[in-house]
């Protein structure tokens, strides 16, 4: 196991929730507890971008937004992390390859919003996560048909579960994936910047 890397046993099931969090909010804090409930996971980690490759505008440094999400992101099963920076790796296909790599046995499920479900085929290998992972997607305000009629909605149309049986997806074998709504939580990472209230140090 490499150093500085989140512990996880055998045959748990660990949420991934990837992004810039440039800053993180309570938005992410809201589909975070949810998803551990309703895709009955053991653990949720935050993989903190060094950078997104599909934003033009780089993030705020990574440092800043580390800290940040840290302070916000306060329960006992959830760890923010840096394990995109360690392993090395840019794309979520990478991570994800490395993770089931590090951890044999453990059961990652890869958690989006419905927003980031959208655009899902513009993801590097995007057919490959969802091939070997289960990927549970939560709604996100004004999101919801969009995400319903995506490219990725409609080619694995097949392999999805219903919202009733999201208790069972952490089990379920990949191409595996679910949709939920959620009460709607309308902040965001890019209004928040618009707005001015978020100045991180240099």
């Amino acid at each position: 196991m490499r150093q500085g890397l989140p512990i996880a046993k055998h045959g748990q099931t660990v949420g991934l929730l990837g992004g810039s969090f440039d800053p993180a909010h309570e938005g992410h804090v809201q589909i975070t507890r949810a998803a551990l409930a309703r895709f009955n996971l053991d653990r949720i980690w935050w993989l903190v971008t060094p950078g997104n490759p599909l934003k033009k505008r780089g993030p705020a440094p990574f440092s800043a937004r580390m800290q940040a999400a840290c302070a916000l992101m306060q329960h006992p099963r959830v760890t923010v992390t840096d394990i995109e920076a360690k392993l090395g790796t840019r794309y979520t296909a990478q991570t994800l390859a490395a993770l089931r790599a590090h951890y044999p046995g453990v059961r990652f499920v890869w958690l989006m919003g419905a927003d980031n479900l959208i655009q899902f085929h513009q993801w590097q290998n995007w057919r490959d996560i969802m091939e070997n992972v289960p990927v549970g997607v939560l709604a996100r305000p004004g999101d919801r048909v969009a995400a319903r009629l995506s490219k990725a909605a409609r080619v694995y149309r097949s392999a999805k579960m219903s919202a009733q049986a999201s208790v069972c997806l952490a089990r379920a074998e990949a191409p595996t994936w679910c949709f939920v709504n959620l009460p709607m939580n309308a902040q965001s990472s890019s209004a928040i910047r618009q707005r001015g209230e978020w100045v991180a140090p240099l």
